[in-house]
């Protein structure tokens, strides 16, 4: 209770010295001293993004069925498969925290390869980690899929973000997974290589970033060879995974593939959908 009455008395003391006006208490899902303890805090607006706001994140439950369904499965942890993503998840992290890495992009040579079940999965077993917190963010602007994947079904999104009508705060959610947050994309953006290199989401992809030391943002982007948004916003990502489904892709797609990353700070490549009976043997 002490140190509540402390962390409020310091939060008071910072809105008089800034003069930041807003909502009087703030609870953001995606910090887990304030998820586990009930503390509250207040978070001022960013000097590059003006007046965006962090509002108390929805927490909204999920349907256990319709997740297997779509092969989320790593919060699962006796599910025969869940371990291939813990795996994956310490090799992820392994490197990312060598080159002090936090944003990681998550695509594919052509569709269908499975990324965006890779990019779920990833982002919950990160999340199981009591130090880390994970966000996923919808990316993929012409073929948005994390919220049909995970049952959201929400009216607020990154579309509503994008187009000035919500802060940020209000496009969050928390999908009753602690230390876990999504900012889906609810309909397909118009001119998706554009928005992804506007100002607005540079700044964005900095704040999302910066504002937790101990928070891993993982970025669903299109297939490489669909058109050239990857290419577009990568240079602002950290590091990027490339997700191969097998009998996929042909063999010139992955290298074509390769060879647009080439400037990108590729972590691996994950093969994904392999008929060969797991054994420990993920990659």
């Amino acid at each position: 209770m002490e140190r509540i009455k402390l962390a409020i008395e310091k939060a008071k003391a910072a809105e008089g010295d800034s003069g930041w006006s807003g909502a009087s208490q703030l609870h953001d899902a995606n910090d887990p001293e304030a998820s586990a303890k009930g503390s509250t805090r207040r978070e001022g607006a960013s000097a590059d993004l003006g007046s965006m706001r962090y509002l108390q994140t929805t927490v909204v439950s999920l349907d256990a069925a319709h997740l297997e369904s779509h092969r989320v499965i790593s919060h699962q942890k006796s599910h025969p498969d869940s371990w291939a993503f813990d795996v994956l998840r310490t090799q992820v992290l392994q490197k990312m925290d060598e080159n002090g890495w936090r944003t990681l992009a998550v695509t594919s040579p052509s569709v269908e390869s499975g990324k965006t079940v890779v990019s779920i999965n990833l982002a919950i077993s990160i999340a199981q980690l009591t130090n880390r917190t994970s966000l996923l963010v919808d990316f993929d602007l012409r073929r948005p899929s994390v919220a049909r994947s995970l049952g959201l079904d929400r009216p607020l999104s990154l579309n509503d973000y994008l187009s000035d009508r919500v802060d940020l705060g209000e496009a969050l959610v928390n999908p009753g997974i602690e230390r876990f947050v999504v900012l889906p994309t609810n309909q397909p953006v118009t001119g998706a290589s554009e928005v992804l290199s506007s100002s607005k989401v540079g700044n964005l992809i900095g704040d999302l970033r910066e504002r937790y030391a101990d928070r891993i943002v993982i970025f669903d982007l299109p297939p490489v060879l669909a058109a050239d948004d990857v290419m577009t916003v990568l240079p602002r990502i950290d590091c990027v995974l490339m997700v191969v489904g097998s009998g996929v892709s042909t063999q010139s797609e992955v290298e074509e593939a390769m060879t647009r990353l080439s400037k990108a700070n590729l972590l691996g490549v994950v093969l994904n959908k392999d008929e060969v009976p797991a054994q420990n043997a993920y990659y």
